[in-house]
Parts: structure tokens; sequence; C-alpha cells
């Protein structure tokens, strides 16, 4: 399939030429959607505390830090292009309207003034139109002030979303990198007051965040005072995917060489891998409030963190337990209940499991990663979320789906998607290591099945790319996870830059 010069290439990247295959192997032959038992409910699959339970949890997480039992740390995928935000400035930018003719224009440039931009842009339009915003947009000069704001001034259009000014405070403007330092001392300080961060980055990208950590760090930590131990990975070459052309070919440059993709941010599980912490925050780079509205997200990340230590705890303890021969059938039934109950997960089949096979079944769920998801209700947008999904193995468990493994086709389950409850905001804690402190190899827990097939171009050809398992999905399918509901006031992403107008960024 490959000839001497794709071997070189493959070597290059280090990817196997069986990986390779395998790649091009499922392209051509698609992935299984999954069986889906139902969508997770409250009661089913997704549990609410009780005042009292919360506080009892977030104090569980308070001792936790205080302690200083194990190493813990926020880990943020940052690497995410700025430019999908301004789509509809580019759109105007574009277009042959000189004058604003749609909802989304009129809203920014009526508000403009509400962006924490607005400053820095002002300054770069007196540089280089020695005319100030409001007098471009008086002689509706609109073009201009996007140029400078996307290009030529601020450079927006090109930088990641983790470097743009979201917030505006007394003391100046605050990126959302610097929002999740300030997060981070809310729920992530240990005892010797350190805040441990990781910021995975486009290798474009990384010295414009490694500068913005150098000017603001000292700062930063002389205000709250902390010491921020901060790390920055990016997305391997050896999680890239070969493309494919429509006839399900390799697809080839015009030299002939292989084309290869990012494999999406499922490839990020090899970051997540090479950590050495114990108990890790995962949330996305823009789902950031200001200061004023943080008390509420620092509540439930305080909780589903308690959550999280109090499962592993007792997991811990059962597995202790199990080491036993001479374990009872009592306890065993008891663990049974728990892995039930508790980890929500189910096998089918337990009754038919004699003794040996059931510790060893016991064992294996036990004995692997542990992640709490908040999740938020869902205010009319279906699509990705929690579901109780079967298993390779006959057994239900919890899951975080997108809609494309759903099979929308089939009435039932494009129903069950329509009707689900709540959606997942990535809002995760999670627990990396195993009852004996030792690290678990992540990659053992990835259901490489639930790939799945994307179309895009390239020298303005189709082509098929493959999308590794996502990281909060397939890559996490074989851990132990429980989804905790919380308030959709905690869930404030930036999509578009007049998210930004938001009360929530204001």
């Amino acid at each position: 399939m490959f000839n001497k010069n794709d071997l070189e290439q493959l070597n290059l990247l280090g990817i196997s030429a069986q990986k390779a295959e395998q790649q091009i192997r499922g392209v051509r032959n698609g992935f299984p959607y999954l069986r889906i038992e139902k969508a997770a409910e409250i009661g089913d699959g997704i549990v609410v505390f009780s005042e009292q339970e919360k506080q009892r949890n977030i104090e569980v997480w308070h001792d936790y830090l205080a302690s200083d039992k194990g190493k813990v740390l926020k880990f943020v995928p940052a690497s995410g292009a700025a430019s999908r935000m301004f789509k509809d400035l580019f759109a105007f930018l574009d277009g042959k309207n000189q004058t604003v003719d749609n909802e989304f224009i009129e809203k920014f440039f009526n508000e403009i003034k509400q962006f924490a931009f607005y400053d820095e842009l002002d300054e770069f339009c007196k540089q280089i139109k020695q005319k100030s915003v409001e007098q471009l947009i008086e002689n509706k000069e609109y073009k201009a002030v996007l140029e400078i704001l996307l290009d030529t001034g601020l450079n927006y259009g090109n930088l990641p979303k983790g470097l743009l000014l979201f917030h505006q405070y007394k003391d100046g403007a605050r990126t959302p990198f610097l929002e999740h330092f300030v997060e981070g001392v809310l729920y992530a300080k240990n005892a010797k007051n350190i805040v441990n961060l990781h910021f995975t980055v486009s290798s474009e990208h990384k010295n414009l965040f490694v500068n913005h950590l150098n000017k603001n760090r000292d700062n930063y930590q002389k205000r709250y005072g902390v010491v921020f131990n901060t790390g920055f990975s990016e997305q391997k070459k050896n999680t890239d995917t070969v493309a494919l052309n429509i006839d399900n070919e390799p697809f080839r440059e015009y030299n002939g060489s292989l084309v290869f993709r990012p494999g999406g941010h499922g490839a990020l599980i090899e970051n997540l891998n090479d950590l050495d912490a114990d108990v890790v925050f995962v949330k996305n780079i823009d789902n950031v409030v200001s200061d004023r509205l943080k008390e509420l997200t620092v509540e439930y990340k305080k909780l589903i963190a308690g959550v999280l230590v109090n499962l592993q705890q007792q997991t811990f303890s059962y597995l202790k337990e199990m080491e036993n021969p001479e374990i009872s059938e009592a306890k065993l039934q008891i663990i049974t209940k728990f892995c039930q109950t508790r980890l929500n997960n189910f096998n089918p089949n337990i009754a038919n499991l004699n003794r040996s096979e059931l510790i060893s079944y016991l064992k294996t769920k036990l004995n692997r990663p542990v992640r709490v998801c908040g999740m938020v209700k869902n205010e009319g947008e279906p699509g990705g979320g929690p579901y109780l999904v079967y298993n390779a193995d006959g057994t239900i468990s919890p899951q975080i789906l997108e809609s494309s493994q759903i099979n929308v086709k089939e009435d039932s389950q494009k129903k069950m998607m329509d009707n689900a409850t709540h959606f997942n905001p990535v809002d995760l804690v999670c627990g990396l290591k195993n009852y004996r402190g030792e690290k678990f190899y992540l990659p053992d827990f990835v259901d490489e099945n639930t790939c799945f097939v994307s179309s895009k171009s390239k020298n303005g050809k189709e082509l098929k790319a493959l999308e590794l398992p996502g990281l909060w999905n397939g890559a996490m399918s074989n851990w132990n996870t429980i989804f905790v509901e919380v308030p959709i006031e905690s869930f404030n992403p930036v999509k578009n830059v007049n998210d930004l107008l938001r009360e929530q960024h204001q």
C-alpha cells in the first residue's frame, strides 16, 4: 500500500505503517454507532445533591487540598484558533456591502465599547488611521475597524482564543488564559500555595502563550500569594491521521507525499497521560466568567472534586479488600451493589458469574481511571451529552456521546437524543492513579471503535479525515464515570464575538 517515500514520511512522524493501514481500513469501512440504553437523567445516571450533601463533599475537597496527599492540576485544551469566533465579521469584511446589513454586525458596532478589547482597538485605530473607533464608525468606515481588529492591529483573526481580551476590570483587561489562573487559585491551590496548570497549545502559538505568561506571572503571583507552576504541550505528530480522497485512497500532495491531519482533541489523551498528577480538572479555554460571577463556578468545581475523592477512597478500599482471597460473599455483594448504584456499571449477566469470575469482573471495573462530569440542563439544544451505553463486554455504563456517535436515522435513537434532558459542558475532574498510587496508562482505556470520519478539503479537493475518539468521549470510554448536575450558569462558552456582550462576560 505504501511506497518507499511513504514509509520514510511515516517514520519521520513516528507513525507505523501498520497503524496507518488500520486508519485507512477504518475510514473505508466506517465505524459502528454505539448501542444506547437510554439518555441519562436525574435519578437514572445523573446525580443531584442536596445542599447538605453538597457542603459535605466540598469539605472533603478542602480536606484533600489541606492534606496535600496528591498533586492537583488544571488541564486546559487551549489550541483552538479564534478565527471561528469572528466568522460573521469576516463575512461582512469580505462582502460587497459597505454599510451594516444584518443584526449581528449592527449589535457588534452598537455595543463595541462594551468589549474588553475596545481600548486597545481604539489605540490601534488612532495609530493606523489617525482616527478613533468612534470617528471611523461615524464615517461608516466599518471595514477599516474590522481590518484593524482582525488583522493589521490586534490581529485577533490569527490569534488563539485563549489570548484575546475577554473581561474588563478596573486594573485592566484579562484574557481567558489568565482567568484560568484565577480559577486555579480558588479551587486548586494546594497546602503549599502552589497552583499547577497545564495548557495544550498549537506549535505556532506556543511562544505567544509563553510570552503572555512571562509578562503577567509575577504580578498575579504577588496579587494572589501563590506560585503558578505552568506547563505547555502540543498535540503529538504521531497522533495525526492519514487522509483519504473520495475514492478511499490515500490523499496526496502534488509532489506525491501523503496528507496527514490532526486527529482532533481525542489526541490530547496522550498529553494528559504524560502528566504526573493525581487529580486533574479539565475545562475548555473559553468557558470562563468575570470575577463577580466566579463563586458559583468555584462552588461546583469543589463539589465534583469532593465527589471524586469520596469515590476514590471507597473504590481503593474495596480493591484492597479484594486482595484477600478469603473475602466474604456478603462483602462481594456490597461491592457489586456499589458498582451498580454509585458507579452506574451494570452487568446484565452478573448473576451467572461464579465467585472467581465475579471477583475478576469487579477488579476490572473498579481498577481504572475515574471522572466526575458536571452536566447542565438542556435548554433546547439537542446533541452530545450523557447517556447510558452498552460496552463491548455487554455491560452498561455512563458515557458522554457526541451527536455524530448516535444513529439519528433510527427513530428511537433520534427521539432519545431530541428528548435528552442534559448536555455536556466539558466540566470534568479526573482521577489518574490507582489504589497503589501508580499512574494508569490512559491509552489502554480508549475505545478505538469510537473514531468517526469527517469531510474536509485541501487544494480544492474533498478529503476524508479520521477523527480520533474524543478526549471526553471515546478516549475515556473505559473510565468509571459519574454525572452530576451543575447549574447552567456555570457554563459560559464564547462561540462568537458577540457572546462577550452577555452579562456573564461583562
